[in-house]
């Protein structure tokens, strides 16, 4: 306040001043004479006084003249700020997106005047902006800078005219006109200066509200927008900042907690920023809790694991680095927008049924299945009664332009993508009431969207994982509703992709579940029982299977009775594995009474009764009968394809089963001819890496070498076992069946020690993956020996026979017929590797066990005396060998009769052992009882005799040797 001449205030009362005026209480006048002029004024009683106009002036007593000024506003010198930079978080790090801003912004090269950081809420959009507004402010590369929390219009208007106020010394009085006198300021061209400035637009929420108030596109400014929006009316180079690496997020929460004097286990920390999503806003908040609270980050992710407990259960008291939100409310204020936005009403319950889901990938087609369109209407705040395809879409792209979700179409299997803790967030916000209703929407959309036949295999990938996922968010509230189908058909669908023992080990745990929640007999369990032990079969434990479905079946069959469809199946999948476990005359035959029973329960179209037909012709053709196995494969093959259509896996899996028969009943020529038309089929419907395409290979190859060609079909082996080692992974059964089938065309192909080496190495894989008892490994071991028997290494084959007939007698019996064969066998190949002595020594061995199971004069027994003999032959212990040929004889005599071709065939061979071993008279003994025969068989005169016993005096009189003949030993 000035005036014309001092004021002279005494005896003031009081005043209040709301406005900018100026208010007086008490005396204002001249002041008194000190020459003893004009006396002094007394001034009493004076009341309070208000002033609420600008520039106005209120009074309680006596004024005289008064003038009154006001002083003119000076604008702000620079370099000025305007707003307040949020302070830097304290374990704030420099991501790429900083040197991004830096290089964009710089006046070095082309600047980009104005960028839009963009994200969902959370990742740290405000602290990136902060850093490279202060940063920059600091170095000295600003005249003006001016920070505004843009939330909404008004807050922009606001924050534009308290920058006039302070740049331009305008008056406040009009928001509205500072704003648009501000804009023009920074878009004003000046000859003597140039005004380096920077706006910094914080949480732009809705891009109108940047209508007529985007700064201008001047070469001396840049504007930096950040915003959880993706509309296209946002002008501006896009940043699209995203969570921290994981890298970041580990050094982040080290940072944070060694700050604090925390250290914890590093794979723990690692394991917690994963299972935070790597958000930046989490990892804060949850290492505040930390700290808090003294919990580890191992008891923390339990925490956090549990899905009964809410997100804000696991959140600080107070939030860090001045958080205006917790985690658990970070996207409420999206959702709400979203909702608002057309179709109104739509996008939360679109949202609700994707935090039920896979946050890492969603199909179109889920979202947009009937199921979720009529969850969508079923909220209240919807605005239609009855949504549509194109509704739903709207609603995902409202949901992608707000960050709540990533929507492409690009990859239509793996659509929308949810960060997992906003998942939660909305998961904690659905009411008790309507989260039953919101889970049989889920699982129904799933269900609905489930291709039949599965010929996209990234498709039902991610729909498996979807499953998961659901099973994961709301296990109890699924069985709570008695279980859904959808559980059986992931599960199935993961043991059709391949993966057998993953599908057996999901389906078994699967139905332990739903016997604690629904009932052992409730047909649900009764369901996955049966899919668990079809699939334990299919990835090798045929044995168990067998017996896991002989138990299930009379369960099925109380509960269902016995001519029920279900009770039908279980029957056919228990003489499947009967047929496995290796009795495939006994599966042919249950098969084979099945069948009039599954043909009058279901129509003869159906797809079980086809399946039914299939395997009866594939264990009719194990049991023996490969040609008519050939044969109904064929006609099966043919309904198949008028019924399901030509490119249906069935069909073509009928078609590979046809010429495999045609192949064992001895057209191999003609199945391999026509292998490459089934591959082309194959490959065009189901793709070069479906397990039915890779099989076919697999067949190509077995056929190709078996028309001699083993070379060729080892390399065949080789690139299906990459290609099966990429597709499954090196454990997976159908890759170590693939090694073992290169290792036998190798072998063939004329390396056999290379052979035995690689089957060595499966071995050990079996026994890992199995354990040593499993028959796979015993199968191995079998070769093993017989390769490096071909490789004539003697050391190496006696080691492998040890193994393998060790192996088969802890698991098959020491008396089974197998395990003795298994050691005849091995006797063998030990001669054949060059160590006749131990050959006969083993057989040696064998002879009274085998006698003692089979009886003395059983063939099999009878043969392995001549083996005994042969090979005591081939040590060239021709006394072992003579004593050897007698026993043989003996035995042989009791089987076949004094006068049978094989007593003469071993007369023969005794009397050369015996000659050989210096025995005279035996050998003439010998050979006068096969003089004899030979005279009972032929009769005196036939030529063979005459010669035969001009043979025998020439020995008697000069012990010349008789001609050696060491044919057949029977």
């Amino acid at each position: 306040m000035t005036s014309e001449s001092p004021v002279t205030v005494t005896d003031t009362g009081n005043a209040e001043v709301t406005g900018d005026g100026t208010a007086v209480t008490g005396y204002s006048g001249p002041p008194p004479d000190s020459q003893g002029g004009s006396p002094p004024v007394e001034v009493s009683g004076t009341g309070d006084v208000t002033v609420t106009a600008p520039n106005s002036v209120g009074n309680s007593g006596v004024i005289g003249h008064l003038t009154i000024n006001a002083a003119p506003r000076q604008p702000a010198p620079w370099p000025h700020q305007v707003g307040a930079i949020p302070r830097e978080a304290e374990s704030f790090q420099e991501r790429d997106e900083t040197e991004q801003l830096r290089a964009t912004m710089s006046h070095g090269g082309t600047t980009v005047l104005c960028q839009v950081v963009r994200g969902t809420g959370g990742v740290g959009k405000t602290q990136l902006a902060a850093h490279y507004a202060r940063t920059t402010w600091r170095d000295g590369e600003l005249d003006v800078l001016v920070w505004i929390s843009a939330s909404s219009r008004p807050a922009i208007i606001s924050a534009y005219a308290q920058a006039a106020e302070e740049l331009l010394a305008v008056e406040p009085s009009d928001p509205e006109r500072s704003t648009k006198q501000f804009l023009a300021f920074l878009d004003k061209p000046r000859k003597d200066s140039v005004c380096r400035w920077l706006v910094v637009l914080d949480d732009v929420t809705d891009p109108a509200d940047l209508k007529e108030l985007h700064p201008p596109i001047c070469p001396n400014g840049r504007t930096l927008v950040t915003t959880r929006r993706r509309d296209a009316a946002l002008p501006g180079q896009q940043i699209n900042l995203g969570m921290f690496t994981p890298e970041q997020a580990f050094t982040y929460l080290t940072r944070s907690l060694a700050r604090n004097g925390r250290h914890e286990d590093e794979h723990q920390i690692g394991a917690l920023a994963e299972d935070l999503g790597y958000l930046p806003l989490a990892l804060a908040q949850a290492a505040a809790y930390l700290i808090d609270t003294g919990l580890n980050c191992r008891d923390y992710r339990v925490l956090l694991a549990d899905q009964t407990r809410r997100l804000e259960e696991l959140e600080p008291d107070a939030l860090p680095d001045d958080q205006p939100h917790a985690v658990h409310a970070a996207w409420s204020l999206s959702i709400e927008r979203a909702n608002q936005l057309q179709p109104a009403g739509m996008a939360g319950p679109m949202l609700q049924l994707a935090a039920m889901l896979d946050p890492n990938g969603i199909p179109h087609d889920v979202l947009t299945s009937q199921p979720a369109l009529d969850h969508l209407t079923a909220d209240a705040s919807t605005s239609s009664e009855h949504a549509t395809r194109r509704d739903a879409e709207r609603a995902l792209r409202v949901l992608h332009r707000l960050s709540l979700i990533d929507h492409t179409r690009d990859t239509p299997h793996l659509a929308v993508r949810v960060h997992q803790l906003t998942q939660r967030a909305v998961r904690d916000a659905v009411p008790p009431t309507e989260r039953e209703p919101l889970v049989e929407a889920v699982a129904d959309a799933l269900m609905a969207a489930w291709p039949d036949p599965e010929l996209d295999g990234a498709l039902t990938g991610a729909l498996r994982s979807c499953t998961n996922a659901l099973l994961a968010h709301a296990e109890e509230t699924v069985w709570r509703l008695g279980g859904h189908s959808v559980l059986a058909r992931a599960a199935n669908s993961l043991g059709e992709s391949g993966q057998s023992s993953a599908a057996h080990a999901q389906l078994d745990e699967l139905a332990r579940a739903a016997h604690r929640s629904l009932s052992a007999d409730h047909k649900e369990t009764l369901r996955l029982r049966g899919d668990a032990e079809y699939w334990r079969g299919k990835a090798g434990d045929a044995i168990g299977a067998a017996d896991a479905l002989g138990a299930l079946l009379p369960d099925v069959t109380r509960v269902l009775g016995a001519k029920h469809p279900s009770t039908l199946i279980a029957r056919a999948n228990l003489a499947e594995y009967q047929g496995r476990a290796g009795d495939a005359d006994l599966a042919a035959e249950a098969l084979e009474r099945l069948l009039p029973e599954v043909q009058q329960a279901l129509p003869a179209d159906d797809p079980r009764t086809l399946t039914l037909r299939f395997n009866l012709a594939h264990w009719q053709g194990e049991a023996g009968d490969a040609a008519g196995a050939a044969a109904a494969v064929s006609e099966l093959w043919q309904d198949r394809a008028r019924i399901l259509g030509h490119d249906h896996p069935d069909t073509l899996s009928a078609h590979h089963e046809a010429l495999r028969w045609r192949a064992e009943s001895g057209d191999i020529e003609g199945a391999a001819a026509s292998t490459p038309v089934l591959l082309a089929d194959l490959t065009r419907v189901l793709g070069q890496d479906h397990p039915q395409t890779l099989y076919a290979r697999g067949s190509h190859a077995h056929w190709q070498g078996l028309l001699g060609d083993a070379a060729g079909a080892a390399e065949a082996q080789v690139k299906l076992l990459q290609d099966r080692l990429r597709v499954f992974g090196a454990d997976h059964p159908a890759t170590l069946t693939t090694r073992s089938n290169l290792a036998h065309w190798r072998g063939t192909a004329g390396f056999p020690a290379e052979a035995a080496e690689q089957l060595e190495h499966v071995v050990v894989d079996l026994e890992r993956l199995y354990g040593h008892d499993d028959p796979r490994v015993l199968t191995a071991r079998y070769n093993i020996t017989n390769w490096w028997a071909k490789a004539a290494d003697s050391v190496k084959t006696a080691a492998a026979a040890e193994k393998m007939t060790a192996q088969a007698t802890r698991i098959l019996g020491a008396d089974n017929p197998e395990t003795l064969n298994m050691r005849g066998q091995a006797a063998n190949w030990q001669g054949d590797a060059g160590d006749p002595s131990a050959a006969a020594d083993a057989f040696a061995r064998l002879l009274p066990d085998l006698a003692r199971v089979l009886g003395p004069d059983d063939p099999v027994v009878l043969k392995v005396r001549y083996n005994i003999a042969h090979w005591r032959g081939e040590a060239e212990d021709t006394a072992g060998a003579a004593d050897a040929y007698a026993d043989a004889l003996q035995h042989t005599v009791s089987v076949f009769g004094p006068d049978h071709r094989q007593t003469a065939v071993a007369l023969h061979n005794l009397s050369i052992w015996r000659s050989a071993a210096g025995d005279k008279a035996g050998t003439v003994e010998a050979l006068t009882q096969l003089q004899a025969l030979a005279e009972r068989r032929l009769g005196a005169q036939h030529p063979d005799v005459v010669r035969s016993r001009s043979s025998l005096a020439e020995f008697q009189n000069d012990g010349r040797e008789p001609r050696p003949h060491r044919g057949s030993d029977g």
